[in-house]
């Protein structure tokens, strides 16, 4: 399994646990991700839910060494969203990365030391509050191989941290480390090296202590409508096709092992 998920005290840490990939997802850890987060929303025991990867690494996106091959080419079709999807409540689909199409009613925090980049920066977006350690980075890595965002991030992001910082990110691709995501509000929180997932029970146990259904309630209210969430994610799924016309490419000269550790000189 490339996916740890534990529950204690209503706290469900769900671990991405491929850090010989520094977390990359491959289709099956999506599967497997989306799978977790399912159980988590429909287990009446869990309040709160921590994502996390294992070995000091978030998620350095989407594997694209696995991008090309049959497994990823059938995860890709059927990850398709249908014409008429309008309620990611009422009827939840997997996205790409995994869970980046649901949209629960209980809160998610991500805890990320390394890197969450690329489709690892859209997993994290996707969760409702970032704990960011000391040394981690995000940004749109996948700038440089021609692979779109389209697991939610040009949606989320720009509610995050408005428009003209999603703008710089999304078009740059740029690093950000987490001193700067703090200060741009992508990062809720910043702590020690090595004390992400630690910082991020602490904030959910706190979280696990109010009333839940006024919280969730709340919660709901104050995010996008599930009708508009659909919309805006059908609409980014058109640049999906953008992978065939540059997206294969880029992957194969990744696989290859150009611009490697974020380098944006060598691709």
């Amino acid at each position: 399994m490339t996916v740890i998920v534990e529950t204690s005290e209503g706290i469900t840490t769900v671990t991405i646990n491929r850090p010989e990939a520094r977390n990359a997802v491959n289709p099956a850890t999506a599967r497997q991700l989306y799978d977790a987060f399912l159980a988590f929303e429909a287990d009446d025991t869990a309040k709160v839910a921590i994502l996390t990867g294992a070995g000091g690494y978030f998620c350095a996106g989407f594997d694209l060494k696995s991008a090309g091959y049959a497994e990823a080419d059938d995860w890709l079709r059927a990850v398709q969203i249908p014409d008429d999807w309008t309620d990611p409540m009422a009827h939840p689909l997997p996205g790409p990365m995994g869970p980046t199409r649901l949209m629960l009613t209980k809160p998610v925090i991500a805890a990320i030391e390394g890197p969450a980049v690329a489709g690892g920066l859209e997993l994290a977006a996707w969760c409702d509050l970032r704990v960011m350690a000391e040394g981690s980075i995000t940004g749109v890595f996948c700038r440089r191989w021609g692979v779109p965002l389209v697991d939610g991030g040009t949606v989320r992001l720009p509610r995050i941290v408005g428009q003209g910082i999603a703008n710089d990110l999304i078009l740059t691709g740029r690093e950000v480390d987490a001193e700067e995501a703090l200060a741009i509000g992508f990062a809720n929180l910043m702590c020690d090296r090595g004390a992400a997932l630690e910082v991020a029970r602490d904030l959910a146990r706190d979280l696990t202590r109010f009333p839940q259904a006024c919280m969730r309630a709340d919660h709901l209210s104050a995010r996008m409508p599930p009708e508009e969430l659909a919309a805006a994610l059908r609409r980014e799924w058109a640049s999906a096709s953008a992978f065939e016309a540059e997206g294969r490419e880029g992957a194969a000269r990744f696989a290859a092992g150009k611009g490697r550790g974020g380098d944006f000189g060598d691709i």
